[in-house]
């Protein structure tokens, strides 16, 4: 099993920045592939960003990319989102999650461990 705790969201003005962190912890000794998604309000969860296991490669969603960057330190089991120019409709719950994949992989149903998800709130 592996637990992911979810950090950093709050609310930031239009134009603003914020790094999501993702903890990872429990049965880390398998290094998983590593994405984060978000749900907004009355719309289904989406992919936003996601990196292989050992960092080489990552995908982005075309709503995010070239303003989001993901990232991950391996020796701290954990995973970053940096969020650059944010916009109103990156108002979401941001979640984590963990696939056995090893591999970069977009579809939700691929991924193994979710945590419970950080606010984030673009105000305009």
């Amino acid at each position: 099993q592996v637990q992911l705790v979810e950090s950093g969201g709050g609310l930031v003005q239009a134009g603003g920045s914020l790094r999501l962190s993702c903890a990872a912890s429990g049965r880390t000794d398998t290094t998983y592939a590593m994405g984060w998604f978000r749900q907004a309000p009355g719309k289904e969860r989406e992919f936003v960003a996601a990196i292989s296991r050992y960092g080489a490669n990552t995908r982005y969603s075309d709503s995010v990319k070239g303003r989001f960057t993901i990232s991950r330190d391996n020796a701290k089991n954990t995973i970053y989102l940096q969020m650059n120019s944010l916009k109103p409709e990156d108002t979401a719950v941001y979640y984590c999650a963990a696939s056995r994949s090893g591999t970069v992989v977009e579809r939700a149903t691929h991924y193994d461990y979710w945590g419970q998800g950080t606010q984030v709130t673009v105000s305009s």
